[in-house]
């Protein structure tokens, strides 16, 4: 996890004791009786191995105020974690988000989240299916009575994979297991042979994708049907979308799927000053933020600010974009930009720095 300042020792040991811990409270306490670590921007991600981990650390890295990266369970867990104010901000997909919005699927119980605000989209996440190439399995109604890794739950993967299944009229009973693990330690699974596919809603290319190709030669298939179809007729959130040939070895094809956006994602009680901070950070320079990773090689100013966003701009977000002229002065902080409208800029941000990729 990404951290970027740490309080030093006292290590010299002249200093006296009461001294050094007066040193040490000096450094943590704030006015008010707080502490510095209320300052730091936490951003809620997901495991280790999937391109939300790097959005967070590529975040702070263009951050100035002390800021974390903070491994979770995925959007569903993320999305709570904002309504309970315990991160800053938060990345999830733009299906979960349309969910804690609505208070449907696994937000039922809790209902609607009516605090809960975009702050802009990031990359599209392509709803991958990875099988062995010894398992036979062609197509997803291969699957039936197979074993497959759905996902922790909480994670992303697991809340479109379910999804789908309502659609087709499965339930996880159709697997002969439905295994749960989360999305840094499935590859493995499926290279030990324990299951015979995995799904990811993953932006490409992907460390787990690619283990799972390098090491037990396993392969990325289609995944289509009417069901599918009916998906992205009747959801806004869903899209088709292609994982591009090559990516992950020569004689790799082009895989058509569909998929949904990665967004990030605050609450209305968020000081507005710290968002409108981040997204700063973000469209000051969006060529550095896109060197991060190539999954954010597409994305355009357009996109980020209107597509997979059911929830209202937050009011930080709003300013910033209204100060560059992106969106109409006279549009409600509680409306989310309206697809139809052409208000938004193609390019990118004037005299870009040059940026290098992002690093764990």
């Amino acid at each position: 996890m990404h951290t970027d300042r740490t309080a030093p020792p006292c290590a010299p040991a002249r200093l006296a004791r009461a001294s050094c811990l007066a040193g040490l409270l000096a450094g943590l306490l704030i006015p008010g009786g707080g502490f510095a670590d209320e300052e730091r921007i936490i951003i809620g991600t997901a495991s280790s191995a999937g391109v939300y981990h790097v959005t967070g650390r590529a975040l702070c890295r263009l951050l100035e105020p002390p800021c974390t990266a903070r491994i979770s369970d995925g959007s569903a867990a993320n999305l709570q974690a904002v309504r309970e104010g315990e991160v800053t901000v938060a990345l999830a997909q733009s299906d979960l988000q349309h969910y804690a919005v609505s208070g449907i699927e696994g937000f039922s119980d809790v209902g609607p989240d009516d605090s809960l605000r975009s702050l802009f989209s990031v990359h599209g996440e392509p709803f991958t299916l990875v099988v062995r190439r010894d398992s036979g399995i062609r197509e997803f109604d291969d699957l039936r009575q197979r074993a497959v890794n759905v996902g922790n739950p909480g994670s992303g993967q697991r809340g479109t994979m379910m999804k789908l299944l309502e659609t087709k009229g499965w339930t996880l009973d159709d697997f002969s297991l439905a295994n749960d693990l989360p999305a840094d330690q499935q590859s493995l699974e499926l290279c030990h042979g324990n299951v015979d596919a995995m799904v990811y809603t993953v932006g490409h290319p992907n460390d787990s994708v690619a283990q799972a190709i390098r090491l037990c030669d396993a392969a990325i298939i289609d995944v289509g049907g009417e069901a599918v179809d009916r998906l992205v007729e009747e959801t806004p959130y869903f899209t088709r979308t292609t994982i591009p040939a090559g990516i992950y070895a020569p004689d790799q094809p082009a895989v058509e799927t569909f998929g949904v956006r990665a967004t990030l994602v605050a609450s209305a009680e968020t000081d507005p000053e710290t968002i409108h901070t981040i997204v700063a950070a973000v469209f000051d320079d969006l060529d550095h933020f896109k060197s991060f990773h190539p999954a954010y090689g597409e994305l355009t100013v357009e996109s980020m600010i209107r597509e997979g966003l059911t929830a209202p701009l937050h009011e930080g977000a709003l300013r910033y974009y209204r100060e560059r002229g992106w969106i109409e002065g006279d549009e409600d902080e509680d409306d989310t930009p309206d697809e139809s409208e052409d208000t938004a800029e193609e390019t990118a941000p004037d005299e870009p720095d040059d940026g290098g990729e992002g690093t764990d």
